[in-house]
């Protein structure tokens, strides 16, 4: 298993540059970039929630932070000029379902040109070796299906959110089919299922609603809890990132177009895992179901995850119930002032 020893033998002093670095997921992957001892530049807009992890854990102070627009092509091309990065992982984006449907052309903008942006920089930039974008798991045309979507399977997105990333992967493929196939970098997309993990302050996800209700001594509101998805922790989709940036670089073979998500048994429905989430938490926690009318969301999404397992011989490590147990550790340790980064290095360690 990939763990991060392995990683630091490979990242270390290499330059390496984070799109979206102060969201949850990035703060979590610069973390461990900056453990390993790696040069990590990010480039992002300023934190999107408040608080936010990447203020709360001081990542500032621990790497190179550049605050832009991954719509603003002139400004990211001279933060490429300034780094040289060796290494990229694409994660800024519009991320939130809800947000594409008020703004959906902000949400094209950034998840599709912003996408077009990062790998014209690429493409003038030789220096980069290996980039990896990152995607979702609701790229796919989702019908609704008992089995895990395959990466063969065609690529679509209902809302205008999941249909950008599908656009997203199409500006990958054409990229690397036109720019890339004749030199030395290496490039691959990555579709996550949803992740869950201690700092993750966004509206309209419900891990963070129910820490906030705790937070707020009141009982947990579940929009749909019949849904399924593939949920994981954190931890897991980062350490495949990192190590398909890493052996993409050493073996050209290996890149391609990876799902990314939990064994079928932790497909669970939000009420599931709203209902683990109470247990953990205890204090008699609890959660009630209330619909409030919102704009279409899938109700059954997961996805097949055998090619990430046999080209990478990757396992999940953690199931629902550890990954809840980790989030709600660390979101006990933040609601009682705990010092944050001590808590994200133990559970990355333990990881």
């Amino acid at each position: 298993m990939y763990h991060l020893e392995e990683c630091r033998q490979f990242y270390q002093g290499r330059r390496v540059l984070v799109t979206g670095h102060t969201g949850f997921k990035g703060t979590w992957l610069c973390r461990i970039l900056t453990l390993a001892g790696a040069k990590v530049t990010g480039y992002s807009l300023k934190p999107p929630t408040d608080p936010s992890l990447f203020q709360i854990a001081g990542l500032e102070d621990l790497m190179d932070s550049r605050i832009g627009d991954i719509r603003d092509r002139n400004h990211l091309m001279q933060v490429f000029g300034d780094v040289s990065p060796e290494l990229v992982f694409h994660l800024a984006a519009q991320p939130i379902v809800r947000d594409s449907y008020k703004d959906p052309v902000y949400t094209y903008e950034t998840n599709v040109m912003g996408t077009v942006n990062l790998l014209e920089c690429v493409r003038l930039f030789p220096c980069v070796r290996s980039v990896l974008n990152v995607t979702t798991d609701k790229v796919y045309e989702n019908r609704e299906w008992e089995y895990g979507y395959r990466e063969c399977d065609p690529l679509d997105g209902y809302d205008p959110y999941s249909n950008s990333k599908s656009c997203s992967e199409l500006v990958t493929h054409s990229y690397k089919k036109s720019f890339f196939q004749n030199n030395l970098c290496a490039v691959s997309t990555a579709r996550a299922g949803n992740v869950i993990g201690g700092g993750d302050f966004a509206n309209d996800r419900i891990i963070p609603d129910c820490v906030r209700a705790m937070g707020r001594k009141q009982e947990i509101v579940v929009r749909n809890p019949d849904s399924i998805r593939p949920y994981q922790h954190v931890l897991e989709p980062l350490f495949v990132y990192l190590q398909i940036v890493q052996r993409q670089y050493e073996d050209r073979t290996v890149e391609g177009y990876y799902n990314v998500g939990p064994d079928d048994c932790d497909c669970v429905t939000t009420g599931q895992l709203a209902t683990v989430f109470c247990e953990l938490w205890g204090q008699e926690a609890r959660w009630v179901s209330q619909g409030d009318g919102g704009p279409h969301e899938a109700n059954f999404l997961k996805l097949d995850c055998s090619k990430l397992k046999h080209v990478l011989g990757w396992r999940p490590r953690w199931n629902i119930r550890e990954a809840l147990e980790l989030t709600v550790e660390w979101s006990k340790a933040y609601l009682e002032g705990e010092e944050i980064l001590a808590v994200m290095d133990r559970q990355i360690g333990s990881y």
